[in-house]
Order: structure tokens, then sequence, then C-alpha cells
């Protein structure tokens, strides 16, 4: 039986269409829901950057980014799933400083770089250095005078061993050549109590949380860990031009992938968060979380990773740093 010419030409169109997505395997991507797994529990920074970024992902896709919160272990469950997770694209993880962190204090199941694909950094949160009023230091240099004075009697407070405030603290220390107290608690939360009750005097807290009682004159702000000035508190100066240079301390979050994903997968997903950081709703939105909007290629988002992570092993190795 004679094969009929059409169907000869509709089997070699759809070879070459079958092909062509082979080798661009982001042409249709995605085609299904994506999990994008957040490591830690609901309300965290992480966790309002990554929801915000997968609902802007999910309009401009046509397909849901559904956020898969994976708490516990200092971030370490989640990651382990995604690491594990095909690496098809459809499994995405939202990392943070904490990744740069963990490999100092723990023996982690997987590989911090090794096992992903850096896709796109988001944003980062700089620490503002705040102080009770009864604190006789106005600035930076004043604190830092204060310290040597009196080697560790200033005491900072923070929510625990190797959280944010604490790391913040013991880099202000290391940079500044410096002794403080360290007090720990159970959480941030407890820890402005603290400070704001006039029993510790320190403490390095994230932008939002310090904002209120910084307007409201409870405390007083010296300076903040970004790289550069906040528009968010403009007048205030960064903490390596008010006296500490080299200082700079930043929650930042960021997407990657587990490792093998396809590069065209990656610089798709790549282009979408570039324009997503583009549109004034985002921008407001980041702004009221109290984080600046970052930009960097993917390989530099791979190169800023290792940096952070060189820098965070020299704070917990010379400050003997502990886990909990």
């Amino acid at each position: 039986m004679p094969i009929c010419r059409s169907a000869l030409l509709a089997a070699a169109g759809l070879l070459v269409a079958t092909a062509v997505a082979a080798q661009d395997p982001a042409k249709d991507y995605p085609t299904k829901p994506v999990r994008l797994i957040v490591p830690f529990p609901p309300g965290a920074i992480n966790d309002s950057i990554g929801r915000m970024t997968a609902t802007q992902l999910s309009a401009r896709l046509g397909r849901q980014f559904i956020v898969d919160n994976r708490g516990g272990a200092g971030g370490i469950i989640g990651s382990e799933i995604a690491a594990n997770a095909p690496n098809d694209g459809y499994t995405l993880l939202v990392v943070s400083l904490v990744n740069a962190v963990n490999p100092w204090l723990y023996k982690l199941p997987y590989d911090p770089l090794k096992s992903f694909e850096p896709i796109a950094i988001l944003a980062s949160a700089p620490n503002v250095l705040v102080v009770n009023p009864e604190l006789p230091a106005t600035s930076v240099k004043a604190l830092v005078a204060l310290a040597k004075e009196k080697p560790g009697q200033v005491q900072y407070a923070s929510g625990g061993i190797g959280s944010f405030q604490h790391l913040g603290g013991e880099l202000f220390k290391l940079t500044a050549g410096i002794d403080m107290l360290h007090v720990p608690f159970k959480g941030g939360g407890p820890a402005m109590v603290d400070v704001l009750g006039g029993h510790t005097k320190v403490i390095f807290a994230t932008t939002i949380t310090a904002l209120p009682h910084i307007r409201s004159g409870k405390l007083r702000v010296l300076g903040l860990g970004g790289r550069e000035r906040s528009p968010v508190l403009p007048e205030i100066p960064t903490i390596a031009e008010a006296g500490v240079p080299g200082y700079e301390a930043a929650n930042w979050i960021g997407i990657v992938a587990p490792a093998g994903t396809p590069a065209a997968i990656v610089a798709k997903l790549h282009q979408e968060i570039s324009a997503i950081q583009d549109q004034p709703d985002v921008k407001t939105q980041f702004a009221a979380e109290g984080v600046d909007i970052l930009r960097m290629s993917s390989a530099e988002f791979g190169e800023f990773m290792v940096t952070e992570m060189g820098k965070w092993e020299r704070v917990v190795k010379e400050r003997g740093i502990k886990p909990e």
C-alpha cells in the first residue's frame, strides 16, 4: 500500500519539532506546575520574597509556581529535598545567607555549591545597628570606642546562636577589633524586647523590625549593614562609612535549581525574574519588606555565593561559633 505523501511530511514535521524541543527544553517551559521550596516556615523574609516572586512567575509564564515550605534544621531539610529532586526545572529552591553559613556549622547531606545551579539573586536585606538611647554612644565610632574602653562589658542581643543578628554582631566585633558580650535569646522578638527594655543595649536587627522603634524614638540608629545607604533611611550612613571600613552584613535571598537543570531553563527563569524586578509594584512590595532589589547574572550569583561562604567561614571559625 503506497504511503501518503502528506503523512510522510507530517511525520517528518513531528520529528523536527521533537528534535527542536529536545534541543531547547525551555521553549514551552513550564508545561506543568513548578514547586518552589522555601526551607523555612511561613512568615520569614525569604518566605515572603519567595511568595512574591512565585506569584509574579505564575502570572508571566502561565503555570502555577507553588510555594512549598519545608522548614527544619536551619534550612537543611528543605535544601536536601531540592538537591535530590529531578533536575528538570520543576523544582526550585529559595536560598539565603544561611546557605553560606550552614556549611561551617553542620555536616550537610549535600554540597551547598555543587548540588545546585544558580538562577538569580532577588534581594538583599541589610542589618541595622540600633541601640537603646540609654547607651552613651551616638555613633558607630563612639560605640567602638566604648567597647574598647570596656572590653566585654557592652552587651548585644540576638535571636540565638548562628542567627543573622548573632553573625552580624560577630562580624562587627571581628572587623572593628573589639570585644562585646553576646546575649542570645530564643528568637529575634524576645531579643528586641530586651533591648527596648534597656537590659541589653545593642542589637543588629533587620530594618523592617527596627524601623517602627527608630521612628518612635525608642531606639537610636547608628548605621546600616548594607553596601550602600538604604532608601528607607537615606540619612543614615552605612556602618562601613561610619567608622568600620569593610563591614557588610545583609541577608540576601535568591533562587537556585538542582544541579544539571538545563541551561536554557535557567536562562529563561533568569530573564523572567529580571523582568519582574523592573516592575514598579514589585519594587514597592520589596521596599515594604525592608529589602533592596539586587541584580546579577546567574554566573555572578554563583560567584557571589562562593564569596559569601568564604566570608562567613572566617567569622564562624575565628569567633568559635558552635551550633546550639
